[in-house]
Parts: structure tokens; C-alpha cells; sequence
């Protein structure tokens, strides 16, 4: 009997074949590959085009939301400026009102003018092929082909920067499908908290992405979804040929996060992290790295280096956990939107 896939991103094996000889056209920059989240298409001149799309099939009370915010995250992560956005959304039949789909469009009406993004077009459909609403977003944007940010340009002896902190996109959707277990352990006013960390630190990147790039000759630049830190620094060090050492070191890390983490047993390098970059820079470059980020109010901080690939993935002397699946996927009732 064949062996039958888990929920969640395809096994990196099982992707990086999938995507070997692709047709491409001599205008695609970057095609598909195992570590980038987004195509780079040439445009005019030193002008590249930046295309990415996503799917949210579980955030049913924020989906046009989070579909407009994750695929820019993806963009932004390249050095360039999402500008135009497209959706296809799906609800089931028989269950979905005009009220619950008014209020999806509502979501990416407001993220698009958020951002400064035009959304475009796209299509809606009531379909029983879906038993919950499901947002299948495409985010484009452009960049000068000097100032393009690829996972694959880290180089040996680089910093790795943690721009935000860890958690932010997990912490919220456990304090918001867990809320009736955790409301006879925590306080309402410290649940509240968590669950408005989709806003408020928030899972977009765009603005710091901008911040970073601006200030720093950076090498990689990449947004740790599901799996966390740990699987984002892996997919950079695919990327680049490449592996890492984070410090053995406490990391970023709000409290909220830490407590429900503790809670409910997770590792917080493998929780989906939107909300944070990761910036891989020469040493020299990192200082105004730091500086323009706290001057502009994002928390950051150096946590390792990239290495050798021989030396492999390590937290100080120790190895680097390996997460096939997001640490969400551990808690009944939490999986990432994704």
C-alpha cells in the first residue's frame, strides 16, 4: 500500500523533485525551487516582477485577512513592494451566508488599502467540494533587479538576524481555537492578548521587510511559516547550499508565547512564526542593520551564522530540531491557516 501523506507542506524531498524540469521561459529569473516563496519574472529594463500565491484553508473568521497578509509577507521577503492582488475563494454549499462572504471581501478590502495594494481580481464560488471556506490568494510586486532579495545568497561567516519575534502568527491561533480550555487556566483580559497578536504585534512584514532592505546590503531574507525557525532556517540553508548555527542563547520571544508554549508543550522553533524575517547579512553590514530597525520600532537581534553545509543545522552545539510538521499540528483543534 502506497504511503499516505500528512497535513501540511510536502516533504522537501517530495517537493524538490516535483518542481526538477519545469518549463520555463527565458524571462523567469527564479522559477520554483525548494526555498523561495515567490517567482522573479524580468520586466523592463533593471524592473523585476515578483509573483507569489498562498492558500488559507483553516482562519475561516479572518480568511480575506490573512490571504492578503501571507502573500505579501512572501513578497516583501524578495525586497520588493506588494502592489497588486488577486483571490479565488471558495465556501461550502448549503451553510455559507451573504453576510459570512460580504465580510470576507471586507477583510481584503481593508488589508489591501493596509498595504497600499490594489486588488485586482479573482473569483468566488459556493461549492460542496469545500466543507470550510477557503482563500487561494496571488500577490505581485516589483523590484529593481539590483535591490532583489533571494533565501539562496547567504554566504559562510554571514549573520542570521531575527527581525520580530518567534511565535507571533502561532500564538494568536492558539489563544483563538483553544479559548474555551484556556479560559480555565488564564485570564480573559491575557487571552485577549494572545489572540490579538494577529494584529497587534501582527503577522504582516511588509513595512520591516522595507526597513531592512533599505538599510542593509542583505544576502537572504526569508518569513518562517509552518515549521517555525527551525524549518526556515533549514529552507535558506537549502537555498544557499548551506547550514547554520544559532547561538545557544535565549530567543526573541514575547511572553504570551512562552506561556503557551509551556502550556501546551511546544517547541517554539517549529511554531509558525508570520510576523518575523529572518535577514542573512555580512558582519559588517548587521550594526546598521539593528540600529535602523530599533529606530524604526522592530525588535531584532543577531542569533547565529551561516556555516559550512558539512557542519549541518545546530543550536549551539546541539542539532537543530527537525519539525516534519508545524508544532500547531501537536494541538488538538490548531493547525496553521495555511
Amino acid at each position: 500500500m502506497a504511503a499516505v501523506l500528512a497535513a501540511g507542506k510536502l516533504p522537501p524531498e517530495l517537493l524538490a523533485r516535483l518542481l526538477q524540469g519545469l518549463p520555463q521561459s527565458a524571462d523567469v529569473l527564479i522559477g520554483p525551487r525548494y526555498g523561495e516563496d515567490a517567482a522573479v519574472i524580468a520586466g523592463r529594463g533593471e524592473e523585476c516582477w515578483v509573483v507569489t500565491t498562498d492558500p488559507i484553508t483553516f482562519a475561516a473568521d479572518q480568511l480575506g485577512w490573512y490571504a492578503v497578509q501571507v502573500n505579501a509577507n512572501d513578497v516583501a521577503a524578495m525586497g520588493a513592494a506588494p502592489e497588486f492582488f488577486t483571490a479565488t475563494l471558495l465556501f461550502p454549499d448549503a451553510v455559507t451566508t451573504p453576510e459570512q462572504v460580504e465580510g470576507c471581501f471586507d477583510q481584503i478590502r481593508r488589508a489591501c488599502a493596509d498595504l497600499g495594494v490594489s486588488w485586482i481580481g479573482g473569483h468566488t464560488e459556493i461549492t460542496p467540494a469545500v466543507t470550510q471556506p477557503v482563500a487561494c490568494g496571488q500577490m505581485i510586486g516589483r523590484v529593481a533587479r539590483s535591490r532583489l532579495v533571494t533565501s539562496g545568497g547567504a554566504r559562510d561567516g554571514d549573520d542570521i538576524v531575527l527581525i520580530g519575534r518567534l511565535g507571533i502568527e502561532g500564538t494568536a491561533v492558539l489563544a483563538r481555537e483553544n479559548r474555551a480550555q484556556l479560559t480555565t487556566r488564564f485570564p480573559e483580559e491575557f487571552l485577549d492578548r494572545a489572540a490579538n497578536f494577529l494584529f497587534d504585534p501582527g503577522i504582516g512584514v511588509t513595512r520591516a521587510a522595507r526597513v531592512a532592505c533599505q538599510a542593509a546590503e542583505l544576502r537572504a531574507l526569508h518569513d518562517p511559516t509552518e515549521g517555525g525557525l527551525a524549518s526556515a532556517v533549514r529552507e535558506v540553508g537549502a537555498a544557499s547550499g548551506l547550514g547554520a548555527q544559532l547561538f545557544d542563547q535565549p530567543l526573541p520571544v514575547a511572553e504570551p508565547t512562552r506561556v503557551l508554549c509551556a502550556f501546551f508543550g511546544l517547541d517554539v522553533v517549529g511554531l509558525i512564526s508570520s510576523g518575523s524575517l529572518l535577514a542573512v547579512c555580512d558582519p559588517a553590514q548587521t550594526p546598521r542593520l539593528l540600529d535602523a530597525l530599533a529606530g524604526a520600532g522592530f525588535a531584532a537581534a543577531r542569533i547565529g551564522q551561516m556555516r559550512p553545509a558539512g557542519e549541518g543545522f545546530r543550536i549551539g552545539e546541539r542539532p537543530l530540531p527537525a519539525f516534519d510538521r508545524d508544532e500547531l499540528a501537536r494541538v488538538p483543534g490548531s493547525r496553521p491557516p495555511g
